[in-house]
């Protein structure tokens, strides 16, 4: 839960008119989901912030940007880039370490001690919150003046560069700083796998900074009376740096900053920070009246939404680029609720009436769950989404995903009985796991859900024999007899592999998993698995 704290002054300069503490504390409950705690003096504001998917409001800036469109019927300022000479060169050593930068730079305002305070609250709170404790995004803030572009992002060995890091007074080498310094033993993990780390130097072969641990004593110290300064970011993937660079240039130019792009030079590609681009929504009445039950014409749909930040022309909503939260029309359309006022929808009569009861799958599931628990084997509960190097080519993918690590639906859950045991190796053998879950899967347009059984044995005796052994004592406890007949599999040794039959049906495979796939995933013992779809039991 972010924690920010401002002045009541700097906010209603920001807002553009004066706003009374009691108003301003009602619509911070309304459209921030915050709550305003009194400071130490009447100017000194702190605001506890519950929604942590829109980090923009994590700032006094952000609030005020929301806030102002909530009271005018003034449209927002989009992000607007000017043109300078500015670039990053990205070397391919990085590629492994942390492969991608973003950056720009703002001119034309004086920090004083508290712009300056501001500035580093925000980049504190996006790099602990959003950044995930700076390992998906790390933001560093520069004094222009110290700096000579073009700037290189490279990666060295811990030992090969020495600078002295902010707050210091000795230099140290890359390795010294993740030891003796604050913010090296605090952020070190993230590197802990990294035989080369990253770098920033300007033109000159001055060090900017450690990223994503520390800044240089000198050109990464902003200082008050500085009119000019650099922000970068380095992390994973672009969107996220783009987000993190489009929201800190958003704040400054409503602070009067100017904002440069910087361009960044990949190997392979070449492309210009902060990025403009953005989405275009459609919303029609009809969609918003589907959702809500408001009959709205589409100039109120466009007001609304002009107070919530976007830009709207006709049916079109423009999304800021400050917001990443916006993923579906329904969350647009949720906007426009909002701007609306929950409180003025009516409520509707309850139109249908269902009693709860327990599903008649589970009354064959949970005695199954039971007996494989009774045979010595561990359950396990895993996420439905999985990625889509996980699944095989008729798999169910989704569209507009937040990571890779959940962009599929999975069809299968032994991949992920493996990735326990990879997550396990150095634990005691044999180890026994199953797991019971939905798992679903697409046949041109069509989609087809089942729950499914997967049981795994590793250790170093683990083989076909124990797996039917299992699996015929499983059935044999309902009432089934288990048949087995040759077949193939892509996970299982040829040869040592079946298909599973129940009254002639086939519900699954069991085999010995390849020796390629486990040394994919790291395991060193033997596996034997099998998977079967509960479904299809009589």
């Amino acid at each position: 839960m972010p924690t920010i704290s401002f002045s009541h002054k700097d906010f209603q300069k920001l807002l553009g008119r004066k706003m009374p503490i009691e108003e301003f504390s009602e619509l911070l409950l309304l459209y921030a989901k915050a709550e305003l705690k009194p400071g130490n003096t009447p100017d000194d504001l702190t605001v506890e912030l519950d929604d942590t998917n829109q980090p923009y409001i994590w700032s006094v800036e952000g609030l005020a940007r929301l806030l102002r469109g909530i009271t005018s019927k003034k449209e927002a300022a989009p992000l607007r880039l000017q043109a300078g000479n500015y670039s990053i060169e990205v070397d391919e050593s990085v590629k492994n370490v942390r492969p991608c930068i973003a950056a720009f730079v703002a001119k034309g305002v004086k920090l004083d001690d508290y712009l300056l305070k501001q500035l580093i609250q925000m980049q504190e709170k996006f790099d602990t919150g959003y950044g995930r404790r700076r390992q998906k995004v790390s933001i560093g803030l520069y004094s222009y003046k110290r700096i000579s572009f073009p700037i290189r992002y490279t990666a060295v060995k811990p030992d090969s560069v020495k600078f002295i890091p902010l707050g210091f007074e000795k230099e140290l080498n890359l390795k010294q700083i993740l030891e003796q310094h604050p913010k090296g033993q605090e952020y070190g993990w993230i590197l802990k796998n990294s035989q080369d780390y990253p770098l920033l130097l300007d033109s000159n072969g001055q060090i900017l900074s450690f990223p994503p641990i520390i800044n240089s004593n000198f050109t990464g110290r902003l200082e008050v009376g500085d009119s000019e300064l650099l922000f970068e970011a380095t992390g994973h993937d672009d969107e996220s740096l783009n987000l993190a660079a489009s929201i800190f240039a958003q704040n400054l130019q409503d602070r009067g900053f100017a904002i440069h792009s910087v361009i960044i030079k990949h190997k392979s590609k070449t492309t210009k920070t902060p990025s403009v681009e953005r989405k275009l929504v459609k919303i029609t009445p009809q969609a918003v009246e589907a959702v809500t039950g408001l009959k709205l014409k589409s100039s109120e749909i466009s007001s609304l939404l002009q107070k919530m930040g976007y830009q709207a022309r006709g049916e079109t909503a423009i999304i800021p680029t400050y917001r990443a939260d916006i993923m579906h029309p329904v969350d647009v359309i949720e906007d426009v609720a909002i701007a609306y006022g929950f409180d003025r929808i009516s409520e509707e009569p309850l139109r249908s009436y269902t009693v709860g009861k327990k599903d008649r799958a589970f009354e064959l599931i949970n005695p199954t769950r039971k007996l494989i628990a009774g045979l010595g084997f561990q359950e396990i509960f895993s996420h439905i989404l999985t990625d889509k190097k996980s699944v095989t080519e008729k798999s169910v993918e989704l569209q507009n995903f937040m990571s890779e690590t959940h962009s599929a639906v999975r069809n299968s859950l032994l991949p992920q009985l493996l990735d326990v045991f990879a997550k396990n190796k150095h634990s005691d053998y044999p180890q026994k796991i199953f797991e019971e879950g939905l798992v679903a899967s697409r046949e041109a347009t069509k989609l087809a859900e089942w729950r499914s059984i997967a049981l795994a044995s590793a250790h170093s005796k683990a083989d076909f024999t124990e797996m039917k052994q299992y699996l015929s004592a499983l059935l044999g406890s309902i009432g089934l007899q288990l048949e087995v007949k040759p077949a193939e599999h892509t996970m299982f040794i040829k040869g040592r592999v079946g298909s599973i039959l129940v009254n002639k049906q086939h519900l699954g495979f069991i085999g010995e998993v390849k020796p390629e796939i486990l040394e994919k995933h790291g395991i060193e013992m033997p596996v034997a698995a099998a998977e079967l779809n509960l479904s299809l039991l009589p």
